[in-house]
């Protein structure tokens, strides 16, 4: 069995994440505070924490999944690191997923901060821990791969363009859907929830927690579909990408 693939994305996840946590040991904390920030407006205002702390679950791997997806690859390729990796005999998979999971790596102690208040107050049973992680790592990845595709298809575009294009898509796909707030908000519109990879993990979240009602069959319309967004972000990535510049 050939273990090298792993490996090299192992290596390359730590040497995504490790040194940048050496130079800055607080980015621990402000990965945490970007998620906190609508838990906050939710207890001055009366909003359910409940949902907000799942929200906030949601938005810590989705807003790294893809500002990682579009800005490491860009300042790779901008600094010539991948062209380095390239020289090596390194599988453009191995190199994608280590870039995707040095961040997920970063992100561990906030999920941990935020599961531990959840179980906390009665909002995430234990039952539900199993199916939370499920529904994370599918968003995480289907966020990933769609940061991928951007960072494909915008590969001549500017550093500072693709930033902000990274922190808008990010922003968006956290608060338009509903994530921190409740699927009943849009009335009849609520079938948008399962559009997005967001809401749609956040949804299915609720459903095991007990946070929100939802029948078999929907439940596992949501999985197929968070499933499928997933696979075909990856599909896309893997056959429009290129490893070698032109």
């Amino acid at each position: 069995m050939n273990l090298k693939p792993v490996k090299d994305t192992l290596i390359i996840a730590a040497l995504k994440s490790i040194p940048d946590l050496k130079r800055n040991p607080l980015m621990l904390i402000v990965i945490g505070l970007i998620s906190a920030i609508p838990l906050f407006f939710l207890l001055i205002f009366g909003g359910q924490i409940s949902y907000g702390l799942v929200g906030a679950l949601v938005s810590t791997v989705s807003f790294i999944g893809i500002a990682a997806a579009i800005q490491d690859i860009t300042y790779d390729r901008y600094v010539k690191i991948r062209e380095m990796i390239i020289a090596m005999p390194v599988h453009p998979v191995s190199y994608a997923v280590g870039v995707a999971l040095a961040p997920l790596i970063l992100s561990i102690p906030s999920l941990a901060f935020f599961m531990i208040i959840a179980m906390w107050i009665g909002a995430l049973p234990p039952s539900s821990v199993g199916w939370l992680f499920a529904s994370l790592i599918l968003c995480w990845a289907a966020l990933s791969g769609i940061g991928f595709i951007v960072s494909t298809y915008l590969r001549k575009a500017s550093v500072y363009t693709l930033n902000n294009i990274s922190n808008i898509l990010g922003l968006g796909l956290i608060f338009m859907p509903p994530v921190y707030y409740p699927e009943e908000f849009l009335g009849e519109l609520g079938w948008i929830a399962m559009i997005f990879p967001t809401s749609n993990a956040a949804g299915l979240i609720r459903a095991y927690s007990g946070l929100l009602e939802l029948p078999p069959e929907m439940i596992a319309l949501r999985w197929a579909l968070l499933f499928a967004t997933t696979v075909i972000s990856i599909i896309v990535v893997s056959l429009k990408s290129k490893w070698r510049e032109a």
